[in-house]
């Protein structure tokens, strides 16, 4: 049954809507528009003749109306030129694709050698959905960098992947990372930040929060490969209030099980918050919780340094 005839394209946003539930309700309100890299040509953005370009899609939109960009999944990524500054608050990027949990999505930005960003995006806007993508950043400049930054608040990504450090020279450098995190009130949810193809060489991390508040993380996987006991999955040098992690799993890959780090997080931050880890968070490749753990908050029924650690069973 048809609901609703995008504006921009003669698809049923009821097909799109089954099985999704409310993210793409947005596209009920603004305007609609798509994009495919893998098209032979750059269209006028309407569903059977979509843009090639995210950024000529994002320049379409207006801030404030729930202006709504559809990427279409295909096994060509975007490649930009420039990293991407999402500013207007209330639009959102949804790809179409099979909504494989956290990893493979076909709806990609992918950073390469050739423009070697330092970042692929950075969402300084607020109330933004983000769904169903993949953020990898393969460039292999000698500089920290990574693939998102997020400073603004009230944003969802939703069932996405966000992996920096996809060459081994930026994955050398300590100050490089997957995900900067300093906005307010987000939420992350059924996604994988990360990635365990390329080692981390140095004592970096996945996640890095430098400010914001009651942010939350629900059935994310943090993954990284490093034989590095200072790599961290999580790095929190500045927030306030509180930062949740539910269902969470913490994973690092080393040959041979060679090197299990010692921690997956690191808190380095000094005025009063708190670290809380809820429902069945678990931690593989990894000998700790935390360097600091009076700043972590377990749901264990014993909270103790070793809760979450997983082990292989006994026979």
């Amino acid at each position: 049954m048809t609901l609703y005839n995008l504006k921009k394209g003669s698809a049923s946003l009821g097909d799109l809507i089954d099985g999704y539930g409310s993210l793409f309700a947005p596209a009920l309100i603004g305007n609609t528009y798509f994009v495919d890299p893998g098209a032979a040509v750059n269209g006028d953005g309407t569903a059977h003749s979509p843009f090639t370009s995210l950024l000529t899609a994002y320049n379409q939109c207006t801030a404030g109306q729930h202006d709504t960009v559809f990427m279409i999944g295909s096994d060509t990524a975007w490649d930009p030129a420039a990293s991407l500054t999402w500013a207007k608050s209330h639009t959102h990027l949804i790809g179409i694709s099979s909504p494989l949990p956290g990893q493979g999505q076909r709806c990609r930005i992918e950073g390469s050698t050739t423009n070697d960003l330092v970042t692929l995006l950075t969402v300084s806007a607020s109330g933004c959905i983000f769904s169903n993508l993949k953020w990898v950043n393969l460039g292999d400049k000698d500089q920290d960098s990574g693939a998102v930054v997020v400073t603004g608040g009230r944003n969802a990504f939703i069932n996405c992947q966000i992996a920096g450090m996809g060459h081994a020279t930026p994955a050398a450098r300590a100050g490089s990372y997957s995900l900067t995190l300093s906005g307010s009130e987000n939420h992350f949810e059924r996604c994988s930040i990360g990635l365990d193809t390329i080692v981390r060489a140095e004592a970096n991390a996945e996640l890095l929060v430098t400010g914001g508040a009651r942010n939350s993380f629900w059935d994310c996987w943090f993954e990284s490969y490093s034989e590095t006991a200072g790599h961290f999955a999580v790095s929190i040098t500045g927030m306030d209030r509180y930062i949740e992690f539910k269902d969470c799993m913490f994973y690092n890959f080393s040959v041979n099980w060679g090197n299990a780090i010692t921690n997956a997080f690191s808190i380095t931050v000094a005025p009063t918050h708190y670290v809380i880890l809820r429902g069945a968070c678990q931690f593989v490749g990894y000998t700790g919780t935390a360097d600091t753990v009076g700043h972590v908050y377990q749901a264990a029924p014993t909270p103790s340094v070793t809760a979450g650690l997983s082990t292989q069973p006994t026979t």
